[in-house]
């Protein structure tokens, strides 16, 4: 065990601070002994704050098209291979009826920035979802959007928002996007998110072209400014027709040390063990949640569009049911001694 590796997770814990070195440290530094140390002390957190519960969100992917071009994303605007396609209004209600008779108490709307979806369609969406489940929350995951339109989502009853932000750095950012898109723009969405009254989540991909330790320590010091509800963090898994195609994936041991960092940090946090990470590692999930992660978001989306919505290549589960995937993401989770929550897993500043 190292003394510097030891002392930097207890001061962690004790302090919610750490400093640009110590991360650095921390997510490089070497041995077995000192990543249980970490895992083990943003476990105890976590479970001190939710009690071995893991939260379960269904996903529906609504629609792939996108207006944005992101460098890393497969259901980008340019690229030409994607077959796109958009659930109907009918069939998304229809996902949601499945998931509550599965069992699952939050709906997590997803889709790329397209504007075939009104904000009069999803202030409709919305409302229509909430009449029928209602003691089930919506999240949306649909990019950027004006204030005037977060403000219409949440007065429709939209409970939780989420933006990735990507990176904090506005350089690093412009590696990773067109120059139609900037980094000032996306935090001030998700400032506009929070001040509005969403549960906000934001997040990046560990290991993304051209992104160092210090990128993420800038990551670190904008999400203490912004304080989200949820932090959603995944490796990088590239996609073949982008334009990051031949790119390394990112690292799933720097990932789950992330993880555990942010749980450190953020003691009441929603923290996803990412699908992304599911892929990268067979057991990438399980691993996300002993190093303190409480939440997973199985897929609700039909199985016939499931294959379509690829933001990266490999992505796992696009060909099981709903209640197949459910039950045996319980399994998983009850095998390492955690158990799904009931309830719709709010943030604790939120029940």
């Amino acid at each position: 065990m190292d003394n510097r590796f030891k002392d930097i997770t207890d001061r962690l814990k004790d302090t919610q601070n750490i400093s640009r070195e110590d991360l650095a440290y921390v997510l490089e530094f070497e041995g077995e002994d000192n990543r249980e140390y970490l895992f083990e002390a943003a476990r105890t957190v976590s479970e001190k704050v939710f009690h071995k519960e893991v939260y379960l969100r269904g996903l529906i992917e609504f629609t792939n098209y996108c207006r944005n071009n992101c460098y890393y994303c497969g259901i980008r605007a340019g690229n030409k291979n994607a077959d796109r396609y958009r659930l109907t209004e009918e069939e998304i209600l229809s996902c949601c009826d499945i998931g509550e008779k599965i069992g699952f108490k939050t709906f997590v709307l997803q889709g790329g920035e397209d504007p075939h979806f009104t904000d009069d369609m999803i202030v409709d969406l919305v409302k229509k979802i909430k009449e029928k489940h209602p003691s089930c929350a919506v999240t949306l995951s649909i990019g950027e959007k004006p204030h005037e339109s977060y403000k219409k989502y949440f007065d429709a009853g939209a409970d939780r928002y989420l933006l990735r932000h990507e990176t904090a750095n506005e350089e690093h950012y412009s590696m990773l996007h067109p120059a139609s898109m900037s980094g000032a723009e996306r935090k001030k969405c998700l400032f506009d998110l929070k001040e509005i009254g969403f549960q906000v989540g934001c997040g990046i991909m560990v290991g993304t072209p051209h992104q160092t330790f210090d990128h993420i320590y800038e990551d670190i010091v904008f999400m203490q400014e912004l304080q989200p509800h949820m932090i959603g963090i995944g490796p990088f898994i590239p996609h073949k027709d982008t334009p990051f195609k031949d790119e390394p994936e990112g690292s799933v041991e720097v990932t789950l040390r992330l993880l555990s960092v942010l749980r450190l940090l953020f003691p009441k946090v929603l923290l996803p063990a990412t699908t992304a990470l599911g892929t990268a590692d067979s057991l990438g999930r399980e691993k996300g949640i002993l190093a303190g992660a409480n939440v997973m978001m199985p897929n609700l989306s039909p199985v016939n569009v499931r294959e379509k919505y690829l933001l990266y290549d490999g992505k796992i589960c696009t060909g099981e049911e709903a209640a197949e995937c459910s039950m045996c993401l319980k399994r998983r989770v009850e095998k390492i001694g955690f158990r799904i929550a009931e309830g719709r897993g709010d943030h604790p500043d939120f029940v």
